[in-house]
Parts: C-alpha cells; structure tokens; sequence
C-alpha cells in the first residue's frame, strides 16, 4: 500500500504540473490506435467489396471506389501524423514534469538531515536524481497512455460492431477487456521482483564501478582491487539474471498475446461467417469484422513493455515519496523580504537536525541590522553553523520564525565541479555575462590567471576543482559569492585551510567588497573576527554576549580567537 501511496503522489504531480499536454498526448494515442484498427478493416471490408462488385459489369460500373479508397488514404495519414504527434507531444510532456520533479527533488535532499545522511554516499544521491526519475518516465510513456488508447480503442471497436451486430460487438468487447488487461497484469505481477532486482543491481554495479575507478590508488594499496574487481563481476552477474527474467517474462507476455489474439480471430471468423450465412450480414462486413479482430488488440500489446517496467516505476515512487512536498511550502515566514527592518530577524527560535533531537538552539532570538558585520565564535558545535543554516533556509526551525533578506553562502568547502570557469561562474547568476564574470574574478584575486589562460572563461576545471590550488579554488567560490550580489552575505570560516597571506588576502578582498552588506561570518581566527562590528559569543546552543566595536568585552572576545 505504500508504493501504491507514493504512486498516487507521483501520478498528482504528472497531472497537477502539465494536464492540457498529458491529456493531448494520451488523445493522440488514442487516435492512433483507432486509425490502425479502422485503417485495417476499411481496407478488408474495401477488397472484399470490390470482388466482389467485380463480379459482373453491371455492379462494376455502379461502385464507388473512391470514397473507400480516400478513407484508406485518409486513415493512413492520420495514423502516420498523430503517431509522429504523440510522440512529440507525450516525451516533451514527460520530460518537462521530469525535470520539475528533479528540482523539487533535489530541494528534498538538499535539506539539511538528507544532505547530512547523503554525504558519506555522495552516488546515492546521483542514483536518486538519474536512475529513479528517469524511471517515472514509464508511469506516463508505457503505462498510462498505452492503457488510455487500448481501453478507448477497446469500446469504440465494441461499439461500431455492436452496430452490425450486437453479439458480436459484446462478446469481442468482453474478450478485448478480459485478456488486454489480464495478460499485461499478471505480466507485472511476475516482473515485480526481478524489475526490483534489476534496479538495485543497477545501483549496486554503477557505484562499485565508481569506487573502482576513483579508488584504485587506496584498493592496491589495501590489496583490495581483485576483490572489489569481484564485486563488480557480482553486481554485473545479477544485473544479468534480472535482465534474463525480464527478457523471458516479455517473450511469455508476448506469446500470451499472440494466442489471445488468434483465439479472438478464429471466434470473430466463425461468428462473422455464421452471420453472413443467416443473412444478418454481408461478406463485406463480414470481412471487416474479421480485420477488426485481427487488429484491435494491438493496443493492448503496446502495454508489455509498461507492465515490465512497473515494479521498477513502483520501487522508484516509493523511494522518492517522500522527497515530493515542495520545499517551498516550508517558508517560515509570510512577509515579503522588503518589508523587514532588519536584514536578519530570528525570533524565538528552537531547531535541531533531527526532529526529536536534542535541540541545538533553543527559544534563541537575535536581530542583525542592514549593512551591519557580524561574527559568530565559539567553541565547535555550540551552534554557529546551525545560526547560518537557518538565515540561509537550508534549516527550518521547529518553532519560532526566520525573515531574512536575501542572503549567499560561502562554506568552508569549496564545491566546484568539473565543468569551465565559465560554468561553475554561472551557478551563482546564469545571466551573468563574461564581463561581470571576469569582474568578480578581478575582486576575488583571480583576474591575472583568468587573462592569462588560453581558453580564459571555457578553461575546463577537472572534478572537484583540480587544476586549481586550495587559495585559488577558495577566490573561485568567493568570485561567485561575490557574483551572487546578495543582500546578506554568511561565511562558514571562509580561510580555513589557507596558508597566511592567502587568508589575509582573502579577508581583506571580502572586508573591501563588504561595504554596504550584511555580513555574517563563523570563526575561530582573529584576523577573520576584525571585520565584524559586533561580536556574537554563541555556547551551549545560544548567544551568552554580544559586544560592540570599541568595547572592552570585544577587545576581550578577539583575544580569545587563534592569531593569524
């Protein structure tokens, strides 16, 4: 019930997110299959009639075969351009809600508790956002669209026999109904288990692969790589028995269907060539009747391939139910950010990581006001981070509420990825043009190696940064704070790690583009400290003083910090 849950929720948001074109794609389909059926048995009923009209002169001269033969035409068109049309329409749908359900997401597990649970299994959360949506593609391409067009198709084809004879209208709508659906749900049934295995498989051989390649140095020396070569083998070997399941559950399922299908057309031959004997009908109908059948569970076929994939599209539902609700909702505050006095108001705030947990703040309020620099210090855990992850909304506080002006983050990890100067630039403002991009890089200290690259902006970083040393990596996310050009800037102790005259340049850069924002920054170091005009001495989970430039408990709180 649990898949069938999550499911539900997938299904409202495929719906919810783009309906007119979901709703023209599954018409299409529809049409599709309607104008094969009728494209085969016009065409039956037309030969039939012609040889028969061809009998003699007299009936020769009186048909009319250019009507027949304009439908055949027409059919054939129609078929040809609604299916090149649902195809068109259905992927750009599929693929429009699948890239909204990425970012939303993405946002689920960009939250704080997953974020923390996914970092030590960074490929997870690749897997999440690869293998488990691009599965959801089945759920509208495979499973909804094919079902939409046979059951249709099913009761129009019904429908139009019922007008030459109702019997058989009804007993080819029964047969339609009854062993369309029946193969393709026992077919999902028995693909269940191996789908599902399949799809661990799957995660389990990507991620061995992974560790593998990037691990090899530490696997020789641990005289592991003949080992982790092994599992890799495994994986590979189960991702195979999962695929010979699958491959014979579909060669079942589609022999099932060919039996069905000459069952239904022996019993539509004997009832039409009974009909035509009584009289009821004529041989042209009667050859239409028999095209029909041979034709009209067709659709019902287009489902294997759904029905295959379901226990995939039901186990990726499952794991990603729970990241749907929209981020968004979460907003702490219903005020518009320009209405705030301050640039950052905490009010009677209690959070912790983990509901249930010992809070980390507790019943904690501090107000910071527009253009004002303050720093946070402390002892390691007291709560300093936790005070930025809520002004930066990455943290949702359990009571009380957060209104803050727009602000930027700067951690003490620097995460670039492996793409140009360019691309990691943009992450910070896509619109941002090359000269802004080589403006910021001239703030930050970078300006000079920019110019001096042959490819400047679309010189290739490799993964994580490499090329780039720790002080140039650090100038690179402080270029792209300093593009961001937010209201509120938070730096989780920016120069750590960083030789002395890196870090002093770096602070000295951030204290110099500073002027006129606020400033909220985490450290243990003096030099870091100074720029602030209050200092915030945060133990045990709350602000325990705060102190103004000048003071003599700020001179006394900058001495307790470790000296450049």
């Amino acid at each position: 019930m649990s898949s069938l849950h999550h499911l539900r929720a997938v299904m409202t948001l495929f719906w919810a997110d783009n309906r007119l074109m979901l709703a023209a794609g599954a018409l299409l389909g529809l049409c599709t299959a309607l104008a094969g059926v009728a494209l085969l048995g016009l065409s039956g009923w037309f030969i039939t009639a012609t040889a028969i009209a061809g009998a003699s002169v007299a009936t020769a001269m009186v048909f009319d075969v250019f009507a027949p033969a304009a439908g055949i035409r027409f059919l054939a068109l129609a078929r040809t351009f609604s299916r090149y049309g649902e195809r068109l329409v259905t992927h750009d749908a599929t693929l429009t809600v699948l890239a909204r359900l990425r970012e939303r997401v993405f946002r689920g597990l960009a939250a704080d508790e997953e974020a923390r649970s996914l970092a030590a299994r960074p490929a997870r959360l690749l897997f999440r956002l690869t293998i488990d949506i691009d599965a959801l593609d089945s759920l509208y391409l495979r499973v909804a669209v094919p079902l939409a067009a046979a059951l249709g198709s099913a009761l129009v084809t019904a429908a139009a026999l019922g007008l030459v004879a109702p019997v058989l209208g009804v007993g080819i709508g029964l047969v339609l109904m009854l062993s369309g659906l029946a193969i393709p749900a026992v077919a999902a049934a028995s693909a269940r288990k191996p789908a599902r295995r399949r799809a661990h498989a799957l995660e389990v051989l990507r991620s061995r692969t992974i560790d593998l390649m990037r691990g090899q140095a530490d696997l020789v020396m641990a005289n592991r790589l003949a080992a982790q070569t092994m599992a890799v083998s495994d994986a590979d070997a189960r991702l195979a028995d999962a695929d010979d399941a699958l491959n014979s559950i579909e060669t079942n399922t589609g022999f099932s269907f060919a039996v069905a299908g000459a069952g239904l057309l022996a019993a539509t031959l004997i009832a039409a060539a009974m009909l035509a004997e009584s009289g009821a009908i004529g041989a042209p109908v009667a050859a239409l009747a028999v095209f029909v059948a041979l034709a009209c569970l067709e659709p019902f076929a287009a489902l294997r391939r759904g029905a295959l994939e379901l226990g995939r599209v039901l186990l990726s539902a499952r794991r990603l139910g729970s990241k749907l609700a929209d981020v968004a909702d979460k907003a702490t505050s219903p005020e518009l950010p320009s209405s705030l006095a301050n640039a950052v108001e905490i009010a009677d705030v209690t959070a912790s990581y983990r509901f249930g947990d010992r809070p980390v703040l507790e019943g904690q309020s501090l107000s910071i006001a527009k253009g004002e620099h303050v720093a946070l210090i402390g002892t390691s855990g007291a709560g300093k981070s936790t005070i930025l992850s809520l002004i930066a909304g990455e943290l949702f506080p359990q009571v009380g509420a957060v209104r803050t002006l727009p602000a930027a983050l700067l951690t003490q990890r620097t995460e670039l990825f492996r793409d140009t100067l360019r691309g990691n630039l943009a992450l910070a403002r896509a619109n941002a043009g090359d000269g802004e991009m080589m403006q910021a890089l001239q703030a930050a200290g970078l300006g000079a190696f920019a110019s001096s690259l042959p490819e400047g902006l679309d010189t290739m970083l490799g993964e994580g940064g490499t090329g780039l040393s720790a002080g140039q990596a650090r100038r690179l996310a402080l270029a792209r704070l300093l593009l961001r050009d937010t209201s509120v800037w938070l730096l989780d102790e920016p120069t750590e790690g960083l030789d002395g005259p890196t870090a002093r340049d770096v602070v000295e850069r951030v204290g110099a583009r500073a002027e006129g924002r606020t400033l909220v920054i985490v450290t243990h170091v003096r030099r870091e400290a100074e720029l602030a005009d209050r200092i915030l001495l945060v133990e045990q989970g709350g602000v325990r003083a705060d102190c103004t430039r000048g003071s003599e408990e700020y001179l006394k709180l900058l001495d307790r910090l470790r000296p450049d």
